[in-house]
Formats: structure tokens, sequence, C-alpha cells
């Protein structure tokens, strides 16, 4: 009875059986919940005039430098990498990616209308941005999406100039603290490349494949 009940909920589409597939209601709720979290470390970063690494540090680069809105410039930025995320990952990633980006690009905006913070201290704002935006980063992952195309760029990089993928991402991640000097100041850079560590380290040890089979 318990196995024909199971079987039931599996065919309606809560959660799935195999171990090794999400069903689309499971994926549907963990991408949300995911670029909900993401979308509140941007807010935290954005609170202090912090940035971050990746497309997201360029996104609050010209809000910053114009102010024009982070979310809209973090969803345009993205748009010339879904070709190569449909080339080399697939359709069902893109299509996937593009939703989380597209929800954490209007959520990112929402956010001062549902919070309102008093006080946040840089320290703190670089410390739980980077935090927050990563465990964000590691749900999307675990559903098999992402929140940008620089690591789908990275990767075509080095497969077609045997550059490795994270010496790419890193001189990427400089040039975006280096301009950062020209728009804010150099102790602002300094929370924000804070941010940026705490945020890789939080992925460089959290993220695995083997340590989570359900993602195809």
């Amino acid at each position: 009875m318990a196995d024909e009940q199971g079987t039931a909920k599996s065919r309606l589409g809560f959660y799935s059986q195999d171990p090794a597939r999400h069903t689309p209601l499971e994926d549907a709720q963990g991408i949300f919940i995911s670029a909900m979290v993401a979308a509140l470390g941007l807010y935290m970063l954005n609170q202090v005039g912090l940035l971050t690494s990746g497309i997201a540090g360029v996104a609050f680069l010209f809000h910053y430098a114009f102010g024009w809105s982070f979310g809209l410039l973090f969803f345009i930025l993205n748009l010339p990498f879904y070709y190569l995320s449909f080339r080399r990952l697939g359709i069902g990633f893109s299509f996937k990616t593009f939703v989380a980006i597209a929800l954490v690009s209007v959520l990112a905006d929402l956010e001062h209308r549902f919070i309102s913070i008093s006080h946040l201290d840089p320290f703190w704002a670089a410390l739980l941005g980077g935090i927050l935006l990563g465990f964000g980063l590691l749900g999307l992952y675990r559903h098999r999406s992402s929140l940008g195309g620089l690591g789908i760029l990275a990767i075509y990089i080095q497969d077609r100039f045997k550059i490795p993928a994270g010496l790419v991402q890193l001189a990427f991640d400089l040039c975006v603290m280096a301009t950062a000097f020209l728009v804010v100041s150099p102790i602002t850079v300094l929370w924000s490349l804070l941010s940026a560590v705490v945020l890789n380290l939080l992925l460089t040890i959290n993220h695995r494949s083997d340590r989570y089979i359900a993602v195809r």
C-alpha cells in the first residue's frame, strides 16, 4: 500500500522516486527558492554599494555609475551567453537558467518594497551577501541551472584555447574589481573582494557533483 501511494504521488509530480532525477515541480520550487535567496544576497550588497564577481559585478558597476536598474542590467548582460549555454549544455539547462536569471532580476529590484534596513555594516553585508548568494547558486546548481553565462564562457575558452576556466573567471573578476576603483571608493572595492572570496570559497567547498546526483 505504501509503495502504491508513493507511486501515485510520484505520478502527480510531487517528487521523483529516482534519486538521479527531479520532477518539474521539484525543479520549480527549487529554482524559485534559490532565486529568492540569491536575490536577497544581491540586495544586501546593493544596500551598502558593494559589488560581487561575475556578470552581477558588471551589472553593479553600471548600476552605481549611471543609476540604471540592476535587475534589468543583470538580465540584459546575460543574454549573449544563452547561445553558448544552448550549444554546450542543452535546452533544458538553458531554459532553467533563463528562468532563474529572470526571477533574480525581478526579485532584486523588488526587495526594497518588502525590506527596509536602517543600518547595515559593510563588513556584515559583504559576509552575509556572499553567503546568501553562494547558497542561492548551490540550490540552482542542484536543479541544473545557474545565474549567468561567465562560467559557460570560461568553459568555452578552456576548450577552445586550453586556458583553465578558473583562471578565466579569476581574470574577469580582477578586471571588474579594477574597474570598480573608477566608480566606488577603494574601501568599497576591498569589501567587495571579501564578498567575492566568501562566495567562491563557499562554492568551491560545497559544490561537488558526486555528492548530489540529481542533476539530470
